[in-house]
């Protein structure tokens, strides 16, 4: 058994110094040093430690018995704890931020936002992050995800051409296509999404819309909030233009102009030559 950067180990307290334990292997003279802040009373020469293994502002490998977010091969969405000359810091629950250099930054940042990214060592031999996760992500196992299934997952990218690329439990490839992707949702957030396929290679389309005849209910009372909001009027029809009406309610020209057919229908709107107005 070897010591391992970004792993958690189970490792035996073998001597004790000023500075805290060296702890190690059994079967093994590698050792590496748990500092005393973390040695608990508890503890005691002989004892097996949980403990975290990275490197410190100093670069010597070090270890820990604070339970680090994400490890080797994993994937979590951690929050952005301060910005940069060279790149970002993540919070992920150790005493020293991780590192998240620009090169590995898929979309532009800001403090405070959720990153789903994935830990490499770098050519120095330091734990960094990354957000281009799309090859640790898996095809889903036949018959383990249905049409029509709801599902939550991490947008992790935002394809403008292509829609929005999700990790789907945050371990499963699924994207949400172009035609499917009206809300205003972006890399980070985290969504409640429905199934619309499983492609023969396991990847997932899905949509953030319920089926048509629930989804207008919905966008029937988003119309009639935003009519109350501006006085009972609003300078759009069933003739406005497509990427208006996305970019005013987050709703496909579909969709939108059939909740204005339902509010007319029940006697809740009339349509005008260019204004909707509430009765």
């Amino acid at each position: 058994m070897k010591i391992e950067l970004g792993k958690t180990q189970q490792l035996i307290w073998k001597r004790t110094t000023e500075h805290g334990a060296y702890l190690g292997p059994d079967d093994s003279r590698e050792e590496v040093l748990l500092p005393k802040k973390y040695l608990n009373q508890g503890y005691k020469k002989g004892d097996t430690l949980e403990v975290f293994i990275y490197k410190d502002s100093e670069d010597r490998l070090v270890a820990t018995t604070q339970k680090a977010k994400l490890e080797l091969g994993g994937l979590a969405l951690l929050r952005v704890a301060q910005l940069s000359t060279i790149g970002a810091f993540l919070d992920w629950g150790l005493d020293k931020d991780l590192f998240l250099p620009f090169k590995e930054q898929t979309h532009k940042i800001h403090t405070g936002d959720l990153c789903l990214v994935t830990l490499y060592i770098d050519k120095s031999d330091r734990l960094c992050a990354t957000m281009k996760v799309y090859n640790l992500l898996e095809p889903a196992p036949e018959g383990l995800f249905q049409k029509g299934q709801y599902v939550t997952g991490t947008i992790y990218e935002v394809k403008p051409e292509l829609g929005a690329l999700v990790a789907v439990e945050n371990k499963y490839h699924g994207m949400i296509p172009r035609q499917e992707f009206f809300q205003n949702k972006k890399a980070g957030d985290i969504v409640h999404a429905r199934i619309l396929s499983v492609r023969p290679d396991g990847k997932l389309n899905l949509t953030l819309r319920d089926k048509a005849y629930l989804q207008m209910d919905a966008d029937a009372e988003l119309i009639m909030k935003y009519l109350e909001e501006r006085g009972g009027v609003m300078p759009f029809t069933d003739r406005t233009a497509p990427l208006v009406i996305q970019k005013e309610f987050g709703l496909s020209k579909n969709a939108f102009k059939r909740a204005v057919g339902r509010l007319m229908k029940e006697g809740k709107i009339r349509q005008t030559e260019d204004a909707i107005e509430k009765k």
